[in-house]
């Protein structure tokens, strides 16, 4: 198996991205293609101490940055790093691709290079989100703020085939991001999408509010693209501000020194709990590529466990998996 990375992309590119390869090629016996800068990606190896033969580089000069747009990005840095390692999944030299790079321009360059899967109308962004129970996939994150009942009802199919093959959650539940519990609650959005959910061949929960979310009663979390990258936001923003409260409380005096020395394995395993790097990336669903979107910080670990993804995403057959639901959907007679 061959999985493209885009070596400069992300805050910490090319350290963590070539690391972590490394790290991925001694673990998982894959092999990687490291796409970017060349002459910068060899020192990397060199410091790196790495003389193996799983792990190539394909030269590409450019950059897209967090500040370049994304359309006009993909279409004029033909020789960034991201878009020559796209065009390597879409020639099919590469098995998957994962870029810790610009989140805009990734997802422009799955729908304008590798395309969207045929009976798919938005692919969907799709990030592990923890919760009490363990993890859920929440999706759409942000790929698409404006979306058709339909939409989410092939977000939820795709979310729910992701759970299966790649988490290994069988039979995973669904649920709707919604203001309420009660079917007609919502505005019309999520009330024609319960209907087309109620009627499709998956495990739905019901409507899931806000509160509920963290509690983990389900395994897939489905909203329009707004409203998920909100609760994504909002839970990173939470989850920093408790921990940063908590250090302020524990450092006041000795005393609450000592009760943070003696409860620090208790809250380290709590912290890996919620450690994003463990997950690797969120997975671009429905289009014709295994696409792994790495967070922008990602460290070696990170982008380590985002090719552990892309290669259980390939070995699985996901997007067959995809195609195959998405033509049960035939009779959805949804034209909003």
């Amino acid at each position: 198996m061959k999985i493209a990375v885009d070596a400069m992309g992300g805050d910490n590119a090319p350290f963590a991205t070539v690391k972590g390869s490394i790290e991925a090629v001694k673990e998982y016996g894959v092999e990687i293609i490291l796409v970017g800068k060349k002459d910068v990606i060899e020192k990397e190896l060199i410091k790196h101490n790495y003389t193996g033969s799983k792990i190539r580089i394909v030269n590409a000069d450019e950059i897209i940055t967090n500040e370049d747009k994304p359309v006009k990005a993909i279409k004029n840095k033909q020789n960034s790093s991201m878009v020559a390692a796209m065009n390597m999944v879409k020639n099919q030299e590469a098995d998957a691709v994962i870029s810790a790079g610009s989140t805009g321009a990734l997802l422009t360059g799955g729908l304008l290079i590798i395309k969207r899967i045929k009976g798919i109308d938005r692919a969907a962004l799709a990030p592990v989100y923890p919760t009490k129970r363990g993890i859920a996939l929440l999706l759409d994150a942000g790929a698409n703020t404006d979306c058709r009942p339909k939409y989410l009802q092939q977000f939820a199919v795709m979310g729910s085939i992701y759970c299966q093959k790649v988490l290994q959650i069988e039979n995973p539940k669904v649920g709707l991001i919604n203001i309420g519990e009660e079917q007609e609650k919502g505005n019309e959005l999520t009330k024609e999408a319960y209907e087309l959910l109620s009627n499709s061949h998956i495990n739905f929960y019901g409507n899931l509010e806000a509160r509920d979310i963290p509690a983990g009663n389900v395994d897939v979390m489905v909203a329009d693209g707004f409203t998920g990258n909100i609760v994504l936001k909002l839970t990173e923003g939470l989850a920093s501000t408790i921990f940063s409260m908590l250090k302020e409380e524990f450092m006041k005096n000795f005393i609450t020194k000592l009760g943070a020395l003696i409860i620090k394995p208790g809250l380290k395993k709590f912290k890996n709990r919620l450690d994003y790097s463990e997950y690797g990336g969120a997975p671009l669903l429905g289009v014709k590529g295994a696409v792994i979107k790495a967070h922008g910080s990602s460290n070696d670990n990170a982008i380590k466990n985002a090719v552990r993804q892309a290669k259980i995403f390939v070995e699985n057959n996901v997007i067959e998996r995809i195609e195959e639901d998405i033509e049960k959907l035939g009779g959805n007679h949804d034209t909003k």
